[in-house]
């Protein structure tokens, strides 16, 4: 089987990574091949898609062309400094180059022990493998950029957490796999060539702008910083909590990466959290942006001894940089949530329409997804009366749907199709998802497959789908979410 593969995270220093060998799964086979991203990477998914594919992108079997390494890093998880992390249950498979002469990573999620493993098994379940193909492809549709599912795979063991469950293998792809934690690792260890190695080719490959300017390492903060901030807010556009924000799952590329105890909001308000491990809701829905900031400012550490030489110089420097992140921040923030109610041409008081409506919405305990899909439906069709029954202080609402439309004015169609396009109709309700996963573990995929296909087109109607819309029954509510490691 050929595979293109031109390796060049490879040919950094070799103290970023550990070497590793393909692990003997018993009988590996493809639960769900993703033809079309393999199309865009320019891989041959009839190749792919098939007993050797199998073998390969559960990384038993290792292609020629491919360098497989597990990554080294470091990172503060729930703010808690943890000097080596690295990939214990991953590796780099090696890098392709599209037709369009774009690069991506070839990642394996549960391939088998690593120097990094940390006494862990190196394994990965079903369950957890599904819930990220689900997830992931479905921000990809979202339009949030993410990384993304090119296969799940079978290993044919089991693999013991609660209790014996199905072993499986997540291929995903991505711009790379470089984390915030990978320079905290090098700068943990004062290691100011291996900074400036891994800098440059962060630059070469995702910031090539940055190359010429006066300060680059400054340049890569603002960078990485503004894909951040966009990031950030693309989430809490369409409720998404991601969980576990800890610095070695934030991607210097601004993808989403490291689905763990991810989640959707059903009811609106702004603490809400839904990983098991988040105790003190450290990572709920609201203090995404503060964490955001908190985690680039580990970055912008990192990257101390490569802004000037003086300490002291280079963190006035960088903190001046940090500064901007709020007004940064804000500026996304309600761009996203102004396009939601329909508003292109932005004032400043538009943003209390924005801030009121959520206020209402958390005092009613409304859905978040269903208020904004059946506003922008009222909108398109004169009739408000279904987003009206979702709030309880009914006279309240209309208040606010009255100051709504008067804004807008005689421009109601045009705010009708740009709502429509940024409030989607389908999210991975979790319910839905848990359903799914469930009946996967039973060996019916057929929930798993529809509930693929309905997030393939979240902003389009699905009138045979509409029992996907619907937020989950008291007795079907999810309340915690599990990373799945």
């Amino acid at each position: 089987m050929t595979i293109q593969f031109s390796n060049t995270y490879a040919q950094l220093p070799d103290r970023l990574f550990a070497r590793v060998s393909p692990f003997a799964f018993p009988a590996p086979s493809i639960v769900r091949f993703n033809n079309a991203l393999a199309a865009d990477l320019g891989l041959d998914h009839k190749q792919l898609d098939s007993p050797e594919g199998a073998a390969i992108l559960a990384g038993a079997k290792t292609p020629d062309g491919a360098e497989p390494l597990a990554m080294a890093y470091a990172g503060h998880q729930f703010g808690n400094w943890v000097p080596q992390l690295g990939d214990g249950r991953a590796m780099l498979l090696g890098e392709v180059v599209t037709p369009a002469g774009a690069r991506f990573d070839i990642h394996l999620k549960g391939s088998g022990r690593t120097p990094f493993s940390r006494g862990g098994d190196g394994k990965a379940v079903l369950s957890a493998v599904l819930r990220e193909y689900i997830i992931s492809e479905a921000m990809h549709a979202l339009g949030i950029p993410t990384t993304r599912s090119l296969a799940a795979v079978a290993t044919g063991e089991q693999v013991m957490r609660e209790g014996l469950e199905p072993g499986a293998v997540l291929a995903r792809v991505a711009a790379s796999h470089i984390r915030v934690g990978t320079f905290q690792y090098l700068y943990a260890r004062k290691d100011a060539e291996g900074l400036q190695a891994l800098m440059d080719h962060v630059i070469a490959r995702h910031y090539p702008e940055c190359a010429s300017a006066e300060t680059p390492a400054l340049a890569l903060l603002a960078a990485v910083m503004a894909r951040q901030a966009e990031l950030v807010a693309r989430w809490m556009q369409v409720g998404f909590i991601h969980g576990v924000m800890n610095t070695d799952n934030v991607s210097i590329a601004g993808e989403t990466i490291d689905y763990g105890p991810c989640a959707f909001m059903d009811t609106y308000h702004p603490s809400t959290v839904f990983s098991s491990i988040d105790r003190q809701g450290r990572y709920a829905w609201g203090n995404q942006p503060k964490i955001a900031h908190w985690n680039l400012a580990q970055f912008a550490q990192s990257l101390l001894p490569l802004i000037a030489a003086e300490p002291e110089r280079a963190a006035v420097m960088a903190q001046e940089v940090l500064d901007a992140f709020g007004e940064m921040f804000e500026a996304a923030y309600f761009r996203v949530f102004q396009a939601k109610l329909g508003l292109t041409d932005t004032t400043e008081a538009d943003r209390a329409l924005v801030t009121d409506l959520l206020h209402l919405m958390a005092e009613d305990t409304v859905d978040f997804t269903r208020a904004f899909r059946e506003l922008a439906r009222g909108l398109a069709g004169d009739d408000f009366s279904g987003v009206k029954s979702l709030f309880a202080s009914e006279s309240l609402f209309e208040d606010w749907l009255a100051r709504w439309l008067s804004r807008l004015g005689n421009e109601r169609a045009i705010a009708a199709t740009t709502m429509l396009a940024n409030n989607p109709a389908f999210i991975p309700r979790n319910h839905r998802v848990e359903e799914a996963l469930t009946a996967a573990n039973q060996g019916d995929f057929a929930p798993f497959e529809t509930l693929l296909k309905v997030l393939s087109t979240p902003f389009e109607d699905q009138p045979n789908a509409t029992q996907f819309e619907a937020p989950p029954r008291p007795e079907e509510i999810v309340h915690a979410t599990f990373c799945g490691t």
